[in-house]
């Protein structure tokens, strides 16, 4: 509709006599697409992936622990200083979109991984005093390109396709609303401005939607 109302502005301006009016485009929107989510077969089969026995391997686990166990945005995860990291209170800092700063809680594997990593790892990937918890393999702040070339290749070999750093932060809060988190707790924990943004993840499995609905209504 907005191709064909660009062509018929096009010939009125050109003094060609139209039979009609201009059509109304009705300010069409594209459907959002459904975020992908990882099965927690899945999600296992990645964060086994990387090779343990060397730093960078450790560096891609805590990476991806982070990403998926505080559903945080790439830049937020490669951006995170180590000064963030609230470990005893099983919490991080996060500065996200606009400089908005947000609590986030941490699950205790997630806090193992990252306590293995900079115990055993991170001291051996730093050229130079870092203030930044994930480095790359110069000792140099990890980059968001880098993050989303480990997640690739991590998920080449665990089988799986088209896995981003977006899809752990997808698959975190979906498992969080699976589980029967409240809308708007999962809304602040994502750093959501608005909650239609949040609601986009409730669509992505109706079946399971419709199984607890005829289990709790009273009317079969």
């Amino acid at each position: 509709m907005s191709s064909l109302r660009s062509l018929l502005k096009f010939l009125k301006r050109r003094g060609v006599e139209l039979a009609t009016e201009l059509p109304e485009t009705g300010g069409f929107k594209p459907p959002k697409r459904l975020p992908k989510a990882l099965t927690l077969e899945q999600l296992h089969a990645l964060l086994r992936s990387p090779d343990l026995t060397k730093a960078p391997g450790m560096r891609d686990r805590a990476l991806m622990e982070l990403i998926y166990g505080a559903g945080l945005r790439v830049s937020e995860a490669v951006g995170l200083r180590i000064e963030s990291l609230h470990l005893d209170s099983a919490a991080v800092t996060i500065t996200g979109k606009r400089g908005k700063t947000r609590w986030v809680p941490l699950p205790a594997e997630t806090i193992a991984w990252i306590d293995r990593y900079l115990e055993s790892a991170r001291s051996r990937l730093a050229k130079k005093p870092s203030a930044h918890l994930l480095l790359s393999n110069r000792g140099l702040p990890l980059l968001r390109q880098t993050a989303y070339a480990i997640l690739r290749g991590h998920a080449i070999r665990a089988g799986l396709q088209h896995v981003s750093p977006h899809t752990l932060r997808h698959t975190y809060a979906v498992h969080l609303l699976k589980g029967g988190a409240d809308l708007r707790a999962v809304q602040e924990l994502l750093g959501h401005e608005s909650i239609a943004t949040t609601q986009v993840y409730t669509q992505l499995d109706l079946d399971e939607v419709l199984r607890k609905f005829r289990a709790a209504h009273p009317r079969p």
